[in-house]
């Protein structure tokens, strides 16, 4: 097996998982990272640099809600030294306008916004706190400013229902682009399932209304949307295969193929702490783990798909399966799939009960029911 296949184009920085949304359907690990494990100023910076020099392009600046770092101009400014192309990926959450002014003259180039839902209590009720008006007024400085602007969604029962008047708040916010995320049930959105699969009969009416908002908002407004994995007959591309161009530094500093990867709890992630960017992208036995073909069983080894989605998501497998090298479940020929199957096949439409994102210590979410609290 090669040691590499090339370098990373982009990193998608998680500067800390503090957050003052309760987002049931979180990718972030359900062990969340305290503020006193987080990376310093100074360590994140020399990461951006180790990146850099390692070919990264693109910079995501993530978390939960990277606005809570005070340092966020900080590091904005030195990823602009370095060239990189900045996104903050933020729920707006904390965003004033003087803010805002300061990280766009530290050189931030792009914001992608969150939003819950078209209206208000649906998405308050989904986000778990007041945030309606906030992200709006965002939306507005964003726009103002002239910054280059994205919303994103993430869909799942409680709002696919109203996906058409979704993608039409977007267009009055003036979103450059739209992202349609459907969820992917990692991290807290596992526990929260149930509540959060689509029916079938939601799925297919989406397909419909995106084909038709993509030729209405052909010239001012690109639309990103794909199937949800489980509905799909092959998997996705994992960010165009394990280790090939993608990485992850979280907010303690272990580095990860992909946002979801820390849950594959028989890898070993290594941390910028204790090896260089470099090192782990080329050496580290979790990045090398799935690279390539050599590691695929039948039937994707024999597959002439398997450049084409490697396999599926090896997150997804070890969710499923309980093992990382298997075919992820979501393709027909995996012999998994039944899972998969049985789960859309179970799908009933009760009204949603949420086990809300928190903090350790922290206080239950507004909204949240007895039980719910993280």
């Amino acid at each position: 097996m090669p040691t590499t296949t090339g370098k990373p184009t982009t990193l998608l920085a998680e500067l800390t998982h503090r957050c003052p949304l309760h987002c049931p359907y979180c990718s972030n690990p359900v062990a969340l990272t305290r503020s006193r494990g987080e990376l310093s100023t100074e360590e994140w910076q020399r990461v951006l640099t180790e990146a850099r020099a390692l070919g990264v392009l693109q910079l995501g600046l993530s978390g939960g809600e990277p606005l809570v770092r005070r340092d966020l101009e900080a590091i904005v400014a030195h990823a602009r030294g370095l060239g990189l192309y900045s996104t903050l990926v933020t729920s707006a959450l904390g965003l004033t306008r003087e803010r805002a002014v300061r990280l766009k003259d530290a050189g931030i180039d792009h914001v992608q916004i969150s939003f819950q839902d078209a209206e208000r209590e649906g998405a308050e009720r989904i986000a778990g706190t007041p945030s309606w008006d906030a992200k709006h007024a965002a939306a507005r400085w964003v726009k103002e400013l002239g910054l280059a602007f994205t919303v994103n969604v993430v869909l799942h029962r409680a709002n696919l229902d109203r996906l058409a008047e979704i993608i039409d708040m977007a267009a009055a916010l003036g979103a450059d682009r739209l992202e349609l995320a459907n969820t992917q049930y990692y991290g807290w959105a596992v526990t929260n399932r149930a509540a959060l699969m689509p029916t079938r009969a939601q799925v297919e009416r989406s397909v419909e209304i995106v084909d038709r908002a993509v030729e209405r908002y052909r010239r001012r407004m690109q639309i990103i949307y794909v199937l949800p994995d489980y509905h799909s007959e092959f998997p996705k591309p994992c960010y165009g295969g394990w280790g090939a161009h993608y990485l992850v530094v979280a907010p303690d500093g272990r580095v990860l193929p992909c946002h979801a990867a820390s849950d594959i709890t028989t890898l070993t992630f290594d941390t910028v702490r204790e090896r260089s960017l470099a090192w782990i992208w080329d050496e580290s036995a979790a990045f090398r783990a799935f690279r390539g073909d050599a590691w695929m069983r039948e039937p994707c080894r024999s597959c002439p798909r398997k450049h084409v989605d490697f396999g599926g998501c090896r997150c997804q497998a070890f969710a499923l399966v309980g093992d990382a090298a298997a075919t992820d479940p979501v393709c027909t020929l995996s012999p998994e799939r039944y899972r998969i199957d049985a789960m859309l096949d179970a799908v009933a439409s009760p009204e949603p009960t949420y086990r809300y994102r928190t903090m350790p210590g922290a206080a239950p979410a507004v909204g949240a029911r007895a039980g719910d609290e993280g």
